[in-house]
């Protein structure tokens, strides 16, 4: 199986997705196998969302560089595609991949979502035979006003891996957990996320880089660094979203978004070269800042690091206030 990372970017949702079916139509054989919007206003923009199978997510995370939409594509070729509502599953290499978006609950505070969201998407494990701890690559969370919210999500988080023997003595999940407001305005929570049926015995490795950084567990929260996931005869670094932090679990530079960034670009470095990777295998990147007004402190820094890597960078306050940047990757080598 062949893989694709893209991020397109345009001025409107419409003449965004225009620029998407050109970019498809000019890569025959090659099929989406997941999708995700990102929208700078999505109260106006929800009107034009265009209906789509498969896993597609839409997100309010305004993109800073001026677009007023951006897709990040994953495309595959040489495998079998199968596209429901909310759902692909891509069949290639003896694995199937399931990959899903935008499921939310509108019922609820925070932690009544998360309840909710997270059973559901247990529930659609074992139904298929799997289970959370051993088939879930990677979890998504999108928290509207995660400055009031996030909390909610954290203890419900945390209670429900426990059920499911996710612990700091087993293992949790990469994730990425940031601001971002479902279209569903009565939403709090969005779950986007990616199993694997499969996968041989050791074929995920978790990545820890703890010279750099913390167990998450040591300041309350429930996720992997990052992990390394070996198919298709290449080895997929996975990399949470990751900020500017030290191994005791400490903001490193407040105030200071660009020594922010440099730590942050440092603490990746780290996390990859524990997987046998390094930035010049980067196949995609999302960049979340708070403050719209650091965008031009950082863009050159960025451009210059990721180059011809696939990205956008995005507002989205990062869990703790003090954080003001974070950036989550993928690297296939």
């Amino acid at each position: 199986m062949e893989e694709l990372h893209e991020i397109l970017k345009a001025r409107t949702l419409p003449e965004l997705y225009a620029a998407e079916d050109a970019f498809l139509a000019a890569r025959p054989g090659w099929e989406v196998a997941f999708r995700r919007y990102f929208l700078a206003d999505r109260a106006a923009q929800r009107a034009e969302i265009r209906p789509q199978a498969g896993a597609v997510s839409h997100i309010g995370q305004a993109p800073l560089d001026g677009s007023g939409a951006a897709v990040w594509l994953y495309l595959v070729r040489g495998a079998a595609v199968t596209r429901t509502p909310g759902l692909t599953v891509v069949e290639a290499d003896g694995q199937r991949h399931y990959w899903t978006g935008g499921s939310v609950s509108g019922a609820g505070d925070s932690y009544a979502q998360t309840d909710a969201v997270l059973h559901r998407y247990i529930s659609f494990l074992e139904e298929r035979g799997m289970t959370l701890p051993d088939h879930c690559v990677r979890t998504w969370f999108f928290v509207h006003d995660i400055d009031n919210n996030y909390a909610g999500l954290v203890k419900s988080r945390r209670e429900i891996f426990e059920t499911q023997g996710l612990t700091p003595d087993t293992h949790y999940i990469a994730s990425t957990g940031i601001n971002g407001s479902p279209v569903d305005p009565a939403a709090l929570v969005q779950l986007d996320a990616w199993a694997v049926e499969g996968l041989p015995a050791g074929a995920q490795r978790y990545l820890y880089a703890p010279t750099h950084l913390s167990p998450t567990s040591l300041y309350g929260v429930t996720f992997e660094r990052g992990v390394r996931v070996d198919y298709a005869g290449k080895a997929h670094s996975v990399i949470s979203g990751t900020a500017s932090i030290d191994n005791r679990g400490e903001v490193l530079h407040v105030g200071d978004v660009v020594k922010q960034t440099d730590r942050m670009v440092e603490n990746i470095g780290k996390l990859l070269e524990e997987s046998g990777a390094g930035f010049g295998d980067l196949q995609m990147a999302l960049v979340y800042l708070r403050n719209p007004g650091d965008y031009a402190k950082v863009a050159p820094r960025l451009a210059q690091l990721l180059g011809r890597t696939p990205y956008v960078v995005v507002q989205a306050p990062v869990c703790r206030p003090t954080w003001l940047i974070e950036m989550e990757c993928i690297a296939i080598r």
